[in-house]
Order: C-alpha cells, then sequence, then structure tokens
C-alpha cells in the first residue's frame, strides 16, 4: 500500500524547548523586515518579528480552509468560466503569493497537483489534502516535489504519487479558454503545463488572423495553437525538446474540430532556438507574428548580465524575421530580471539590428498567478512593432 498517511506523525515534540526558542529569538533582536514562526505540538504558533515575540492561535484546519478559500475567490472568474472561455486549468495557490509559502496547488481538469518546495508542509499534507479534495472538482491529487527535495528524507512520499483518488498515469487533458490541451502531470516540467501565460496567449490569438506564426521556445505549443484558433493560416514551433515537440503536435491534433484550428498549416523543428533563429534568418524567413518565450536564464543574481544579454540576442535576431507592420511578442520568466532591464534589452537588441520597436503593450501576471509582494513579480512581456531605421 502507499504509504498515504506517513506524514501525519513525523514531527518530535518541541513543547518542553518553546520558552528557550523564544528567549533566543527575543535576544537576537530581529530586524523589523525578519519574521520567524514555529509550531509547537498543542497547535500554538509562536512569531518572532522584530524585537517582539508572541503566540498567535493554531495554524489548523480553520487556517488553512480560510487561505484556501480566499485563494479560489481571487480567481473565480476562472471557476466558473464556460462556453468558448472555458478553462479547467489554473492554480489555484501561488505559495506565498497567497499566504502559504513554498505551497503550488494546479487544476488540471479531473486532476489537482500539489507541488511542495519545502519538507515544512509535509505534516500539514493531512490537512491541506482532504481541503483541497473537498474545495476543488478533482478525482485525483498528485504530489510533485521540489528538485532540492530530492534527496530528502520523505517520510514514504515520493514523485508523482497519488495524494488521493486513482494514480494518473497519462497525460491529462484541460480546458483553456475552449482549447485543448494536455498536461504531464507526473514528468512535465512545473506541474506539467505554463499556466501562466495564458492571457498573452489570448492576446496572440486575438490578433492571428491570417498571420503567419513563429512560436520560439514552443514548450507544448500554448501560442500556436491559440494563433491558430485566431485564425492564423501558418504555425512553426520551435524547441530543443522532442518530448515537448510530440506534445505540441498532439495538442494542435486534439483541436482540429475547431474550424479555426483545422485549416492552419502547423510545422515544428526540434532545435536550439538561436541557431534556429539565425538559420531563418539567413533563409530570409518571415512571418507576421513572432512569440519568443524563453525559460529562465536568471536562476540566480551572479546569472542576471548574462540573461539580460541572452534577452538583448534574441530580440536582435527574432526582429529581423518579423514581415513589415507585424509584430514582435517577447516574454520572460525570470523574476530577478526586473521588467525595466527586460525591456531595455529588448530594445536594445531591435536596435543592433537596425529596427526601433512601437510598443503596443506590456502584460505581466494573470488573476491566478497574483502578486503578493514585490520580489513575486517575475512574469512580463512586451508587444511591439518593429520599424526599420531609415539609412
Amino acid at each position: 500500500p502507499r504509504p498515504r498517511a506517513a506524514y501525519a506523525a513525523m514531527i518530535t515534540s518541541l513543547d518542553e524547548h518553546v520558552g528557550e526558542i523564544l528567549k533566543a529569538l527575543d535576544e537576537l533582536k530581529l530586524s523589523t523586515n525578519t519574521l520567524v514562526i514555529f509550531t509547537s505540538d498543542n497547535g500554538t504558533t509562536h512569531t518572532a518579528a522584530g524585537d517582539k515575540v508572541f503566540g498567535v492561535g493554531g495554524v489548523d484546519a480553520a487556517f488553512f480552509r480560510s487561505r484556501l478559500t480566499t485563494a479560489m475567490e481571487r480567481r473565480v472568474s476562472l471557476t466558473t468560466s464556460s462556453g468558448d472561455q472555458a478553462t479547467t486549468g489554473y492554480r489555484i495557490v501561488h505559495g506565498e503569493n497567497d499566504g502559504l509559502p513554498g505551497l503550488v496547488v494546479d487544476r488540471y481538469g479531473h486532476v489537482g497537483v500539489v507541488k511542495l518546495y519545502s519538507a515544512a508542509w509535509i505534516p500539514h499534507l493531512a490537512v491541506i489534502v482532504p481541503l483541497l479534495v473537498e474545495l476543488l472538482p478533482v478525482s485525483s491529487l498528485v504530489l510533485r516535489l521540489a528538485r532540492s527535495m530530492a534527496e530528502q528524507d520523505l517520510y514514504g512520499l515520493g514523485e508523482g504519487m497519488s495524494l488521493h483518488g486513482p494514480d494518473v498515469d497519462r497525460p491529462v487533458e484541460f480546458l483553456e479558454l475552449g482549447l485543448k490541451f494536455e498536461a504531464d502531470v507526473i514528468h512535465g516540467q512545473k506541474t506539467g503545463y505554463f499556466l501562466d501565460q495564458r492571457e498573452n496567449r489570448a492576446l496572440v490569438r486575438d490578433v492571428a488572423k491570417g498571420a503567419r506564426v513563429l512560436d520560439v521556445f514552443c514548450c507544448t505549443g500554448g501560442f500556436s495553437v491559440h494563433a491558430a484558433a485566431g485564425g492564423a493560416r501558418s504555425a512553426h514551433g520551435i524547441d530543443s525538446s522532442p518530448f515537448a515537440i510530440q506534445a505540441a503536435e498532439r495538442n494542435m491534433q486534439r483541436n482540429q474540430n475547431n474550424a479555426s484550428v483545422a485549416p492552419c498549416r502547423f510545422e515544428t523543428t526540434v532545435g536550439e532556438a538561436f541557431a534556429e533563429l539565425e538559420r531563418l534568418a539567413e533563409s530570409r524567413g518571415r512571418f507576421d507574428i513572432v512569440v519568443v518565450d524563453p525559460p529562465s536564464f536568471a536562476r540566480a543574481a551572479i546569472n542576471v548580465p548574462r540573461a539580460i544579454t541572452a534577452y538583448e540576442r534574441l530580440a536582435a535576431l527574432a526582429v529581423t524575421l518579423v514581415e513589415r507592420d507585424g509584430m514582435l511578442v517577447q516574454a520572460s520568466c525570470s523574476s530577478r530580471v526586473d521588467e525595466v532591464d527586460f525591456v531595455r534589452a529588448v530594445h536594445a537588441g531591435a536596435g543592433r539590428s537596425g529596427f526601433d520597436l512601437e510598443e503596443i503593450r506590456r502584460t505581466g501576471h494573470a488573476v491566478d498567478h497574483p502578486i503578493g509582494f514585490t520580489e513575486g513579480a517575475y512574469l512580463k512581456a512586451v508587444f511591439a512593432r518593429p520599424h526599420r531605421r531609415a539609412k
């Protein structure tokens, strides 16, 4: 049998040491922007902030129910969507931005995914899991773990196991604004699909009628499928992962009953994005919309200068492929690169290739990826029309 309840009895007693811990925290004279929280066996949460140490109620089922209910209310436009806006793939809990640091919960149709970024959540799963089953319309809850937890003793819990309901052994189908997609909730990146670009994909869909679209770093084809639904005559997806490309092809295929998607000619290429952009430039490829949505280039502060250089280089290559009066859509999911530096890099890259950019809009986070603190803002995108500079 799977050890689903192993997390229910793993905490050793700290009660006898509470006084010592509180005294030590008091002596630290913590700065006013520092918060330390721990919970003793009797359910009391002890909090140290600044030069104060005090107790505040229990972190119990009522606490988690309140946080989860509030998170659901923020996403009511998604949870109640229907018709051509029907969406059954969205984020329910966005970590600390929803007041639950280290916890992410996503829904994909009938399957929920719980991703942990800290083992501190394991003792709380005994409460969290039943609440999620009650609040979400899902029949299974799958556990995903951050890479940093791979070598830890997790009390019988493992990557991809089911915390509730039947095991999930195949990609899960869900809806995004009326279109069908799949999520590999066991092996896929993050929790199986990049939900955060939903609104940007819809914006591309709105302007894609009759367009030739290039989808760079296409992953599982979200932008391509939405462009096809918007009436694009062709879409070309590029990604270095053959598995992602295969999923993109399946996603396009599963929407062939859509009268707008069916006529779109879909081409895919497995290849490194920079090299493929250079190849297309050499062959004088031209597209009405070029979407560049790379993975994070700056996972640590030391990577920021290199990330900015990469964004600039991508823009320099991509802009040469945009047809006259066409559109460049370039995004960044690097939290350590702020919007100002990112957009500056995109403009600089376009300038290197002899183009000025007429910005149409900048976008940020979707409703299911709220920003609860400054550093929580990671996603940004710029939509722009390139204009060649007069010689």
